[in-house]
């Protein structure tokens, strides 16, 4: 029996590079966002642009459950996911929350909001994605589990020691070599390619500079003006941003 590391992200956060580093460590069966399937496809909450689902997938919230608890009878799992995806339905599903090693990420919502529209400008306000992260996380400090949580700018600033502090936090060794990507990117990120086009050409993180800070920031007031309401989601947001970013590890 062994365990499923569950990192638990928002929409555009830097997860999808977050989930390239522990693919690359090489000692874990790594899954992108399996749950999507069932919030997507399944329960079709909403129908996702630019995915391309792929064939003969777990699609339902039982069935995803069940892969990834099967996998994990013989092998580590990691799976990369959105909290909006399974709250509250996971807090309630002892059988798989018992097996999960629970971690959070997070990043700035003036950057991830203004990510979003550009690919994506009818998104909701529930997959903004930071509402729900807090719940699950408050849910999993009600029940006593600890759940770090990392900033996608802490691991843009210094790769290494955020990602050590984040390895050490869920109980997995180091493994510095998954800093730099010599493979292809993976297969099942095509399914989603046109979300992942930066990343998947990468050969690693990029640092972050003050610089980029500013633009994000000159970006996303534009974006207010032809899309008033991303500063209505900003505003809903930002709170339970500023409660996970209380808790994020030292780096």
């Amino acid at each position: 029996m062994h365990p499923i590391f569950a990192l638990w992200s928002h929409p555009r956060s830097m997860s999808t590079a977050m989930e390239r580093i522990m693919r690359e460590r090489g000692d874990l069966r790594c899954h992108h966002e399996p749950f999507m399937y069932d919030y997507y496809l399944h329960r079709q909450v909403r129908i996702m642009p630019h995915f391309d689902a792929e064939k003969d997938r777990p699609v339902s919230y039982e069935d995803v459950r069940e892969m990834l608890l099967q996998q994990a009878e013989s092998e580590p799992v990691f799976i990369k996911d959105m909290s909006y995806y399974v709250m509250p339905r996971i807090m309630q599903d002892a059988a798989l929350s018992d097996r999960l090693v629970n971690c959070f990420l997070i990043r700035d919502p003036i950057a991830s909001i203004t990510s979003y529209f550009k690919l994506d400008p009818d998104v909701t306000l529930e997959e903004v994605g930071l509402e729900a992260q807090a719940f699950h996380f408050k849910a999993l400090a009600d029940a006593g589990i600890d759940a770090p949580v990392i900033r996608a700018e802490d691991v843009r600033r210094n790769t290494p020691a955020a990602m050590g502090a984040l390895w050490r936090a869920i109980g997995l060794p180091p493994a510095d070599h998954a800093f730099s990507w010599q493979d292809e990117q993976p297969e099942d990120w095509k399914q989603v390619g046109e979300w992942h086009g930066k990343v998947s050409a990468s050969k690693g993180i990029a640092p972050i500079t003050q610089e980029e800070i500013d633009k994000k920031q000159r970006e996303f007031d534009t974006l207010v003006r032809e899309h008033p309401r991303a500063r209505d989601y900003l505003d809903y947001h930002l709170p339970h941003y500023e409660m996970l970013k209380a808790h994020a590890l030292e780096i």
